[in-house]
């Protein structure tokens, strides 16, 4: 991506796998965690749920099978526009991805749908609200 090229599935499964394998490892060791990372398709989101399985499997069965796991991962798409998104990128100072790939960004998106586990909090709020959101949003144990 700091080449200006945008990553294709191929590049992100070994990626989403290990992240799969350290929200699993939190989970099995009683921690809660959030992990940021752009999820954008609903591929990715089932590779963070089942890991390696999940990447090269179309079988609707294995969502049934992992409810359990899907139900304890919730999804925060961030939605906003592409104006909006664009100059909040072009005010990043040192990041790795330049704002030439957003396009390719909303592209590739697939916005979460029922069944999946997820809450849709708008950009154009304040990042207070946004915030607010998400606790609001999140289990407490």
């Amino acid at each position: 991506m700091a080449e200006g090229i945008p990553l294709n599935d191929q590049d992100r499964i070994p990626w989403l796998c290990k992240l799969h394998d350290i929200l699993m490892r939190e989970e099995s060791s009683g921690q809660n965690a959030i992990l940021a990372c752009s999820a954008l398709k609903k591929m990715y989101r089932r590779i963070l749920i089942s890991g390696t399985e999940a990447a090269y499997s179309k079988n609707d069965e294995l969502e049934k099978q992992k409810e359990t796991a899907a139900g304890k991962i919730l999804f925060i798409h961030l939605d906003g526009p592409k104006e909006l998104i664009a100059k909040r990128l072009e005010k990043r100072k040192g990041h790795f991805m330049p704002s030439e790939l957003l396009q390719s960004q909303f592209d590739a998106l697939e916005p979460p749908t029922a069944p999946e586990n997820f809450i849709t909090i708008s950009l154009e709020k304040s990042v207070s609200e946004v915030v607010s959101e998400i606790v609001k949003s999140l289990p407490l144990k």
